[in-house]
This record gives C-alpha cells, structure tokens and sequence, in this order.
C-alpha cells in the first residue's frame, strides 16, 4: 500500500482557509435590498473575522457582515452601515464603505502583505515591562512606525513595582536614551498606581492604543484606567518567561473623562520588513541632521568608510544604542525578504 503522503504547512493553510470561507459563506446572512435602512455612520469598535461591531453616537452596539468590496477594516475605522429590518443570528446589518482613514498603524504579514491593526488613531503608548524582559529594540520598531504614520508615540515602563535598584538603574539608562530625543516615558505600576494619573492626563480627548509584547500589562493597565471593563489578564508563564496573550482581537474602549482607548493583542516581534532603508532612517529622528552627509552615496551605516552616522556616534552626538538598534533591525529586515514571500 502506498505510503501517505505528508502536507505541507502551505497545504494545510489552504485547506483551512477554503474551509472557513465554506463556514462563512454558510453563516453569511443576505438582505435584499429593501429590506435594508438608508446608510447610517458608525464606529468600528471590534472586528472578528468577517463580522465586526459597530457602534452609534448613542452607544448603541450592532454587529454586522462585511461586504466582500471592502478590502479592509479594523478597529477605530468610520464607516457606513444598514441595518436589517430584522436581526437574523445575531447579525443586524451590513457594513457599506469605509471612511477614509486620517492615520493607520500597520506591520507586515507573511501571507497577507501589510496589515493594518488600527485605525484613525492619534497616539500610541508603547508598553514594555521588566517581565517579560525590557526589549529597547520593540520600542525602536514602534517609534519607527510611528514616526512614518506622524502618530504620537509615548513610552510606558510598566511593572516598576517589580524592579530591584539595579535592574531600575540598568533600564532608566536606556530610557534617558529616550527623554533626551524627545519622547514622553512613564514609569507605571498597577500594584501602586504610579504614572496612572500621567497616562490618563495623556488619554483626555485623544484616541490611543496600548501596544506591546505578550505579558508586559495592558490590560491591566486598562482595567485600572477602566475598572468597570473586568478584562481578563494573565501572568507571565513562568516556564518561558513569555507572556501569554489574552487580549485576542482589538477592542475600543471609551474613556469616562473623554478620549478613545484601543487595547491590541500582544506580539512576540513587531517587524518592519515592508519599509524602505530611507523610511527607517527616518523613523530614528536624532539622525536627520546627519543623514545623505557619508561618503559613499549607498552607505549601509556600519563599517563603510566614511559614514555619517558612525562619525555621529564617536563624537557623541548619536547615543551607540540607537545606531546599532538600527542595524539590527535593517539586518532583520534583509533577513525576512530573504526568508518570506513578502517580497513576491
């Protein structure tokens, strides 16, 4: 008898894809169109697969189907809406059209290009923690992000309650790194309260998304920003020092004293593999005054002769933590194009 043969992780993918549309197409519920309300604007609050919630002015909460036109939507998309004349499975209309977005935070996806996470947002906090470890490197990506979007980033430490004199004075050399480029960090504590009133100070009127690895507390810091929501946490494992996810989809919250907050599932790596090398550069702000000033045209800013930025770094006016936070990440950037069809 013929041996079986084994499917790919490619095959398997397909395989599951197609059965999800089969399940989607089944639960797809279909409106003809006089059954359906004139066009009505709502607020996208949670997207799950091909359905999302959308939210009126009033707070009134509908989840609806999405049209196969549309390409995209995520949390904080304005879109317009018709409801169905009767709610049928829990569905009660069907998203149209989606606004135009004033900003988008994306990053790229294997399989999916770039992929946006939220949208129409006006900052970010980016959330880091002494466990699992502080990692400047996913701070310099997110900065990176957020410097090509002009969306304002600010940097929470998170857990300071846990930090012994000598881990506090390891990390807040690398956040100086920070205060002194310019970017706003706060030291927060859930277990004390520290930095809440800065971070809800910062959340009035704006509309904000906590981002971060697994594990660093966001939210818990939503909850004691919104203690009404209960949201589920969970420790970091203590087998692999890892955070485990609990946030599972994006969710937009509305804060009691004004201002939109999104809490966004947590990540292992924030990659950057869909910039250029120029819009990196960029997104590193203390180096503008130095960059198209090296000798050789196509300078990767490591060992070339002559580089600018190498120069920056000797006479002390670039900090060496960046720089080779920047060659890190153009070096893992090299090694994704190789290594995906991103690029394809």
């Amino acid at each position: 008898m013929a041996k079986s043969k084994k499917l790919t992780k490619g095959q398997l993918r397909r395989i599951k894809a197609n059965q999800a549309k089969k399940i989607e197409k089944q639960d797809q519920i279909q409106w003809q169109d006089d059954e359906l309300s004139e066009p009505i604007q709502g607020l996208v609050i949670s997207r799950f697969g091909q359905h999302a919630d959308v939210e009126l002015s009033d707070g009134t909460i509908f989840r609806c189907n999405i049209r196969r036109s549309i390409d995209s939507l995520v949390c904080g998309d304005k879109v317009m809406w018709r409801q169905g004349k009767e709610t049928q499975h829990t569905i009660s209309g069907v998203i149209e059209a989606v606004h135009e977005r004033q900003s988008v935070l994306s990053r790229p996806d294997v399989y999916d290009g770039v992929k946006p996470v939220a949208a129409n947002i006006n900052q970010i906090f980016i959330v880091s923690s002494v466990l699992p470890a502080f990692n400047p490197d996913i701070i310099d990506r997110y900065i990176v992000a957020c410097e090509q979007t002009d969306i304002t980033p600010i940097i929470v430490l998170n857990k300071i309650d846990l930090l012994d004199d000598d881990i506090f004075k390891t990390i807040e050399e690398s956040l100086q790194i920070y205060r002194d480029i310019g970017y706003q960090v706060i030291l927060a504590s859930n277990k004390t309260s520290d930095g809440l009133h800065d971070i809800k100070a910062h959340l009035k009127d704006k509309v904000s998304i906590f981002v971060g690895q697994s594990g660093v507390g966001k939210s818990t810091l939503t909850n004691s920003l919104m203690p009404e929501l209960g949201l589920e946490t969970k420790i970091v494992s203590e087998n692999s020092g890892l955070g485990q996810h609990t946030t599972t989809v994006a969710r937009l919250y509305h804060f009691p004293e004004g201002g939109d907050l999104i809490d966004s599932p947590g990540i292992r790596e924030f990659g950057l593999w869909h910039m250029t090398p120029d819009q990196v550069c960029d997104g590193f702000i203390e180096f503008e005054d130095f960059l198209g000033t090296c000798k050789f045209r196509d300078c990767k800013h490591k060992s070339d002769p002559g580089c600018a930025l190498v120069q920056a770094v000797e006479e002390g006016k670039i900090h060496p933590e960046r720089l080779a936070s920047f060659q890190r990440i153009m070096e893992s950037i090299h090694e994704n194009l190789q290594t995906t069809r991103f690029n394809q």
